[in-house]
Parts: C-alpha cells; sequence; structure tokens
C-alpha cells in the first residue's frame, strides 16, 4: 500500500500538527502482569484519541486532490469525528458527522466545539455510516469513511513512533473497531522488518471481526452492545479484513466486566484515564497474562474520551445522579 519513505512523510505532517505521543514502561502494570508492559498513549494527542493523526493525512491529501472540495460528511462514535473536526478546521474543510442517537454526551459536544456540523440518526454506527453516505451523495460532501488509505497512513506513524522509540517489542495488543488502528500498525512493522506479534482485541459484544477470521467469511453480526463505543461496529471492512488476516496473530475478545477493570487498573498504576476501546488491549493481557509472561508487551492507550457519568457507572460502579 506504502513504503517506509511515505509513512515518514506522513509522521513529519503529523509532527508539523502537533508532537509525537510519550510511550512509558510502566511498573506497576508490569507487576500487575508479569510482562514489561510499554503503553503508547495516544490519549495525549489534541483530541484525545489516536485518530486525529488520520484526520491529519487525510485533509492533506483531499486539500491537494480536491482544492474545491466544499465539505466533508462522515459517520462516528466520537474520536474518528473529533479527528475530521479538529483537523478540518486546520485545513479550511467544513465538516458534518452523523452520530446514532444516544451517542457519547461529551464526545458529541466536543465535536460542535471544534466546528463539525453534528446530526443524529439510527440506533449504532453502522446505520449511522449508511445515513452520512447517502446525505454526502444528497449534498454534494466528500464521504470520509472510517477506514481508508490515507487514514491508516496517518494512525500507522503512531506505530512508527512506538516501534522506533520502545525496546524491541514481543507483542502489541491493539483494538479493533472498524482497523485503522491494528492496520496501521501491522503496516508499520512490515515496513520495518520487525517480527513484533500484533494481536487484535475485540468486545465480546461486538466480534465481527473475530468472527470474520475465525470462519475465513466476512461476518457481520445484528448488534454491537458494548459500552467501550470505540469497539462497537457489526460490519467489517473487508480491506481492514484482509490486511488483519495477514499481519495479525489472533484476536482476543473480552467482556465489558474486564474492560471495567482494566480502566481501573490503568487509573491506579498509571493515573491515565482510558476509554473503553483504550482499555481493552490491557483487558486482552491480563486475560493472556500467564502465556505472556516475561515477555516485553506493548498496550496502544488509544484514546481517554470516555464520559464522567459513562466512568462513575461502569467503572466505578457508583449510581449516577
Amino acid at each position: 500500500m506504502f513504503d517506509l519513505p511515505a509513512l515518514e512523510e506522513a509522521a513529519a505532517l503529523v509532527h508539523a500538527a502537533f508532537p509525537p505521543t510519550p510511550q512509558h514502561h510502566w511498573p506497576l502494570l508490569s507487576a500487575r502482569t508479569g510482562c514489561e508492559v510499554w503503553v503508547k498513549h495516544e490519549n495525549h494527542t489534541p483530541t484525545g484519541a489516536f485518530k486525529v493523526r488520520g484526520g491529519v493525512t487525510y485533509m492533506h491529501a483531499l486539500k491537494r486532490d480536491r482544492p474545491g472540495v466544499a465539505g466533508v460528511i462522515s459517520a462516528t462514535r466520537g474520536n474518528h469525528g473529533q479527528s475530521l473536526a479538529w483537523s478540518g478546521a486546520r485545513a479550511g474543510v467544513p465538516v458534518t458527522i452523523v452520530v446514532p442517537h444516544g451517542n457519547s454526551v461529551e464526545k458529541n459536544a466536543a465535536m460542535r466545539a471544534q466546528g463539525a456540523v453534528l446530526i443524529e440518526h439510527g440506533a449504532d454506527f453502522d446505520v449511522a455510516r449508511q445515513a452520512a453516505a447517502q446525505m454526502g451523495a444528497e449534498r454534494g460532501l466528500e464521504f470520509a469513511p472510517s477506514f481508508a488509505p490515507d487514514l491508516v497512513l496517518g494512525v500507522a506513524t503512531y506505530a512508527l513512533e512506538f516501534f522506533r522509540a520502545a525496546p524491541p517489542l514481543d507483542a502489541l495488543y491493539v483494538p479493533i473497531g472498524l482497523g485503522s488502528g491494528i492496520c496501521g500498525c501491522i503496516m508499520a512493522r512490515d515496513l520495518l522488518g520487525l517480527s513484533t506479534e500484533i494481536i487484535g482485541v475485540q468486545s465480546t459484544e461486538a466480534p465481527a471481526y473475530a468472527l470474520s477470521v475465525m470462519t475465513g467469511t466476512l461476518v457481520t453480526t445484528p448488534s454491537a452492545n458494548t459500552r467501550a463505543d470505540g469497539m462497537a461496529t457489526r460490519i467489517p471492512d473487508p480491506a481492514a479484513l484482509e490486511m488483519i488476516r495477514a499481519g495479525a496473530s489472533r484476536i482476543v475478545t473480552v467482556d465489558d466486566p474486564a474492560i471495567a477493570a482494566a480502566i481501573r487498573a490503568y487509573w491506579q498504576d498509571t493515573h491515565n484515564l482510558a476509554e473503553g476501546a483504550g482499555a481493552a488491549p490491557l483487558a486482552a493481557l491480563i486475560a493472556e497474562q500467564d502465556a505472556m509472561a516475561g515477555r516485553r508487551v506493548g498496550l496502544v492507550l488509544c484514546g481517554g474520551n470516555i464520559d464522567l457519568a459513562l466512568f462513575r457507572d461502569w467503572a466505578l460502579n457508583e449510581t449516577v445522579r
């Protein structure tokens, strides 16, 4: 898809917008899991999540290839929309975002604050995505998918930073929503010629990619009822599925209670707040800690955008009033 110079050029674009995020070895997480744990802190980007990297490269390519574009429309549960809104504001491209009803109140507020026009439609992400594509055709707006080559290239820059700044990693756990994150990690690993095992993580309530890899065919699920909204997808992207099947060693599924425990562990051991998808890799490592004992393991804390009410109710088991 891309070569290493193209990935390094993308990194330069991203770094012109904001600096590299840190990666830290956390002794308490290592003691908890029996591994040498390194965390890539994508919760420290300007939007609090990794996807803003893809927004930067997507908007750069759009302005280069279609300088007269009237605007962009897309669908999201939050982080992709914030990425486009933030990057669109920098590039001077109007952004419209479609979210499902009941979406994160705080993520919605952040997208509006970053300049996006927000439309609520449908029961889940996949319904909102179909509506956004239709609205784009009707309104003359460019539909920005959640998985596309320019997005994956931008997202891969965090893996490039991670692989170059951390000691050699035996394994890397990455959450899967629609797939740009894990595909970016696979791309960067392969372009750097590394042997790091890349392990995908999904919710037990949204396991479409896990089922697709297991059966060898594209599987959709009737629902995606996980509180980890960044992983709440029902329909795999075919191109992402192809890359995952070729480049990931396996996909681990974790349930919402395990993710809530990982959110608490991140807070206790690092004082970083993780959203559900951001904590899922740690939940998967905890589930596999006996098999991973003594290895050097990377975790992507892909975002920290969790509503306060959800954090209290889900992670802390407090009654929200």
